[in-house]
């Protein structure tokens, strides 16, 4: 959908920087005619930069429609930005994100943004990475443990906010006056955490598509390593570790599906008693239902059952019965072992300095191929 800056989205400085598109909602109720709806109608949620959203009235009843460029309501001033929501649905949003209305009221929308607007939008936008740069050198000459990631200019050019990480707590009382006579322009330190970094940064995950965090996410649950272990992966930090260098946000994705999963598998520490020798788990399939066993202190070899099967040998076990061996019940008494076999001299080490016969080029053979096809 067009935002009314003109020239669509490609090569728009508004639309790279200001993160049209991202951590868009759906609107389920857009097309629900209820009497209830009527008494949510003036609410709208308006996007900003770095996915940044806020939450106005349409107190004058002004036309407006999800796409539109607005001019709101701010602290001493103004803003501009982008209508994602209207109606019931933001209600919805309210509560989810637990804004009291009563206690906080809404802003208000002013009007729909005029072509001066935008293009004073974009001015600021350009401002942004000069503003930037400068602002690093002067962290730099002050010394102050912290990483400036970005600069968000509001849309009157009264304000803009600075993004930061930092280890420790940082004195900027000093930064924020040089930072005032530097650029003549009310400043707003905003720290965050690294997650929140890296979706402003973006970037590209292992599975190949854009970072989750950068596109649609807005919440970061709390991640922990028993999420890879109960998925049988590797506690690889390469491996499970996101763009921020925390564990990757993706690994609480499928975790449920895991977990009732694995209500019906056995421990991991249930040892199988057979008369051939004791058996320990060493890995699990837990979709296909596949536990591994090895015998323990004998020589190696893998040998792979059925949960089925491993639950009947459990319950012969508690009866005071043992079966034959694990091999009993793969079918075979050697099949589907996995071991280690020396092949070392069993072939000819020459067997490839020996070369192979050119076949000939038969000129006869080749007249006789174009006679019969002439003849065809």
């Amino acid at each position: 959908m067009a935002c009314g800056t003109g020239g669509g989205c490609n090569g728009c400085s508004v639309s790279e920087k200001r993160g049209c598109g991202t951590s868009s909602v759906f609107n389920w109720l857009a097309k629900v005619d209820d009497a209830k709806s009527n008494t949510f109608s003036d609410l709208v949620e308006v996007q900003f930069k770095m996915n940044r959203k806020g939450y106005f009235q349409n107190t004058e009843d002004i036309t407006i429609s999800e796409g539109d460029w607005v001019v709101v309501e701010s602290n001493s001033g103004y803003d501009i930005g982008k209508i994602t929501l209207i109606g019931e649905i933001v209600n919805y949003q309210l509560k989810r994100k637990k804004i009291d209305t009563s206690k906080e009221p809404l802003k208000k929308i002013y009007r729909i943004a005029k072509d001066i607007d935008i293009k004073k939008l974009q001015s600021s936008v350009e401002l942004e990475d000069p503003t930037l740069k400068k602002a690093k050198l002067i962290i730099k000459n002050h010394k102050l443990e912290m990483k400036l990631v970005d600069i968000e200019y509001r849309g009157d050019k009264s304000k803009a906010i600075f993004y930061y990480t930092a280890e420790k707590r940082v004195d900027f009382r000093e930064l924020i006056k040089e930072y005032s006579k530097a650029f003549s322009i009310k400043i707003e330190m905003k720290q965050i955490g690294v997650r929140q970094e890296a979706a402003m940064v973006g970037g590209i995950g292992s599975c190949g598509r854009e970072l989750c965090c950068s596109t649609w996410m807005t919440e970061f649950p709390p991640v922990s390593t028993s999420s890879a272990r109960y998925q049988q992966l590797s506690i690889n930090p390469q491996k499970i570790s996101g763009q921020c260098g925390k564990l990757k946000c993706c690994l609480n994705f499928e975790l449920d599906s895991y977990l009732d999963s694995l209500k019906s598998f056995p421990k991991s520490k249930q040892i199988l008693k057979t008369e051939k020798g004791d058996a320990k788990q060493i890995k699990i399939d837990v979709f296909k239902k596949k536990l591994c066993y090895v015998y323990k202190g004998r020589e190696p070899g893998i040998f792979e059952l059925s949960l089925k099967q491993v639950i009947q040998i459990i319950e012969d076990n508690k009866k005071g019965k043992t079966p034959p061996s694990l091999e009993y019940f793969i079918g075979e008494k050697e099949g589907n072992k996995t071991g280690f076999k020396n092949v070392v001299g069993q072939d000819n080490i020459n067997r490839f300095d020996k070369k192979k016969k050119k076949k000939g080029w038969n000129k006869n053979s080749r007249k006789t191929q174009k006679r019969k096809n002439n003849e065809k």
